[in-house]
């Protein structure tokens, strides 16, 4: 192209940017496809960038500043990010990527840490609109929010006003139900720095109603002069003003959610199940099944996070007590967790070249890694090793490997059969699927003629294992079951049922009501080898729960032992202990020490961690001892005196069996003197060293004399 026609380009284009109101001074977000256009065919890739770029800052002069998309995706490629290197990728606003190239490359050019979503600006206030940005694509904080607060403009040249994606920032800060925040993770480099970071793309659910039609929307917005046009070689140029274009969308998407949607409306649960379907059949269990019925029939089933095998088992525990369901959606944000996709794995197996099938998921839930991305190829052996999950102790077992909030894919076999892999190349088969769905947390209450409350807690989300934690959560139930059956208790019970760890964080956060009332809780876990039970302690440590519980815990569990907080097998206890919550729960498991080398237990987060491993009466035992924790806590209740100076036992006939209550004779004035209003019946026999029930037998006899009474009475 020669100098003079470059000069008349530039100069339509700067005449186009005036007639859509580009002003001196601007900012402004340029997408650009000079295809459309008809324009600078002849010119050279660095050439059209340059006259683009030059136009722009013509129309916006050196106080304006010029902003252009360098997308690259790289997260959601699975590929690190580097800030000064990544090329421009994907995308309808990238049909001229010479353009955006040559922005991104010039040595002035600002550009954004956004893996995805990344943004290049020269200008004034480049730096300032593309640095420190919230680890979000299009959500509070994002360069898009930061445009919209800018009152800046977006132009698009040769593209319509579809492919402007400030629309995906506006969805997202009114809420679409199409769409939903799903968390990418990876590496950013900056400079030779390597750092690694989450980021939050608002991405739609994969169903043909969410594709994006904006066509509608061009149409009214220019009608109504939001979008002003003007015309450029053989198409237009278009532009917005990102406040305006934000309130009129805001305002269209309020009355009708699916406006930016190709449509119709419907359910995105049900456009999901419809699009994915569902292999796991539902179970059936008889009313009032024993817990090792419960294991029987559920076991088995692949209870990933987020996934239909969970929903099959939780909705045949809820006819087992009053339970409800709760739900909370793919993209939720509960405190700084996002709730993540559902996990669909139809088909998974590692073969040989010559078609001889290795393993599979059919054979064993554990085959493949909780998560995996979906992955059909031919890989080297040295690949395959790459993503082939070993038990770090057991030669025979397949690992419980999983990757939540890591983007890979993997499969798990035994070490036995990984070290007789010794072809060159292997087939890779996981069909697996990710879709929009919901967390399900069952909860059990069990009302008490106060609202103070205790929780109970286990996890039901491990697929194809026993102990951890299908054992708590049937010890839990079993539980239930009896307090409903006992007359009304003096505290509230609450069992709560959850995927580990996020569905306590979706549902406390959701339910920030509930945390005053929680007095305290226990955690129950892994209760089904027949080792000692171990009881984890508080974050605070030193609560009444946890003097009372370890007191029951001691008197009743030979071989049982304590543990300060965050030394054993970590749960869901950290959700409730942690700072902002801090509702001190305990952990009641039966696993080895630490420094055994076995610990938690041999089979943990195995295959090998099946029914046969659980001894008959060890679910009844754990059973029994959290009622009999719950039964004293419901008796520790503090006493108050109503006598002052010590009490002229002869003028009441207070007497203290020896035989019946030794520990009580013996220490009758150690307790009185113990007895006003500030310590509970447990904090006595602690002080005295004797047990909860001598120390309460006493009362009983001070109090029916008169001479003592409860605080709560």
């Amino acid at each position: 192209m020669t100098q003079v026609a470059s000069a008349s380009l530039t100069a339509q284009l700067v005449q186009s940017l005036r007639s859509v109101g580009v002003r001196l001074g601007d900012t402004v977000f340029v997408h650009v496809s000079l295809g459309p256009l008809g324009l600078g065919q002849d010119a050279a890739p660095d050439e059209r960038g340059r006259i683009v770029v030059d136009a722009v800052r013509q129309a916006v002069g050196p106080d304006g500043t010029l902003l252009m998309p360098t997308y690259s995706f790289s997260f959601c490629r699975q590929e690190l990010y580097d800030l000064q290197e990544t090329v421009t990728r994907g995308g309808p606003w990238s049909r001229s990527p010479e353009v955006l190239e040559y922005l991104r490359r010039l040595p002035e050019a600002h550009r954004s840490r956004d893996p995805i979503h990344s943004v290049a600006g020269l200008g004034p206030e480049a730096r300032a609109l593309v640095s420190g940005l919230p680890s979000t694509c299009f959500g509070p904080g994002s360069i898009f929010d930061r445009l919209r607060a800018a009152g800046a403009k977006i132009c698009l040249l040769g593209l319509p006003l579809e492919e402007a994606t400030f629309r995906h920032h506006i969805e997202e800060m009114v809420g679409v139900p199409y769409r939903f925040r799903k968390l990418f993770t990876g590496q950013i480099r900056d400079r030779g720095v390597v750092r690694r970071e989450g980021w939050l793309y608002y991405v739609r659910i994969l169903a043909s109603n969410a594709d994006s039609d904006a066509a509608r929307l061009e149409r009214l917005a220019r009608d109504a002069g939001v979008c002003r046009a003007a015309p450029l070689g053989a198409g237009e140029v278009l532009a917005v003003d990102c406040p305006e274009f934000f309130e009129f969308t805001a305002g269209h998407l309020r009355c009708d959610r699916w406006f930016t949607a190709r449509g119709p409306a419907a359910d995105p649960l049900q456009l999901e199940v419809t699009r994915i379907g569902t292999r796991v059949p539902a179970v059936e269990l008889r009313s009032g099944a024993s817990m090792e019925e419960m294991i029987e029939a559920l076991w088995r089933l692949p209870r990933d996070l987020i996934s239909d095998g969970y929903d099959v088992a939780l909705t045949a525990l809820a006819g087992q007590v009053p339970m409800r369901i709760h739900s909370y959606p793919t993209g939720l944000e509960g405190w700084t967790w996002v709730v993540p996709e559902k996990w669909s794995c139809h088909e998974a197996y590692l073969e040989t070249l010559d078609g001889r099938r290795l393993f599979s998921y059919a054979d064993h839930p554990l085959h493949v890694v909780s998560y995996s991305l979906p992955f059909e190829g031919e890989v080297s052996r040295g690949v395959l090793f790459q993503h082939l999950h070993v038990h770090p102790q057991l030669t025979d077992a397949v690992p419980f490997m999983f990757k939540y909030y890591d983007r890979d894919w993997g499969l798990c076999c035994s070490r036995s059969l990984k070290d007789r892999l010794t072809e060159d190349r292997y087939r890779v088969v996981i069909r697996s699927e990710f879709s929009y769905g919901t967390l399900k947390v069952g909860e059990v209450v069990v009302p008490g003629r106060s609202t103070d409350t205790i929780v109970l807690c286990s996890h039901l989300c491990h697929p194809g294992m026993v102990n951890d934690d299908l054992t708590g959560v049937v010890v839990g139930l079993d539980v239930m079951r009896r307090l409903l059956a006992q007359p009304t208790p003096r505290y509230t019970y609450r069992l709560l049922i959850v995927p580990e760890t996020i569905g306590s964080v979706a549902h406390l956060s959701q339910h920030p009501e509930l945390l005053p009332s929680l007095k305290g809780g226990l955690f129950l876990g892994m209760l089904g080898r027949r080792h000692p039970h171990a009881l984890q302690l508080s974050f605070a440590g030193d609560t009444p729960l946890d003097r009372c519980f370890a007191r029951v815990l001691r008197r009743l569990a030979p071989g049982g032992w304590t543990a300060p907080f965050r030394t054993l097998a970590g749960n869901d206890e950290r959700q409730f202990n942690a700072p902002g919550v801090r509702v001190p729960m305990l952990a009641l498991t039966r696993q080895l020490a630490p420094s055994h080398p076995d610990f938690p237990y041999r089979e943990y987060h195995s295959s090998h961690d099946v029914p046969e491993l659980v001894p008959p009466g060890t679910l009844e035992e754990s059973r029994d001892l959290v009622l009999a924790m719950i039964a004293a806590l419901e008796s520790d209740r503090v006493p108050v005196n109503r006598f002052s100076g010590e009490v002229f036992c002869s003028r009441y006939g207070i007497h203290i069996d020896p035989i019946q209550n030794p520990e009580g004779n013996r220490a009758l004035f150690d307790i009185m003197f113990l007895i006003d209003g500030t310590r509970s019946v447990a904090d006595i026999a602690e002080t005295c060293g004797i047990s909860f029930e001598a120390v309460a037998g006493t009362i009983d006899e001070l109090t029916r004399h008169g001479l003592v009474a409860y605080a709560d009475a």
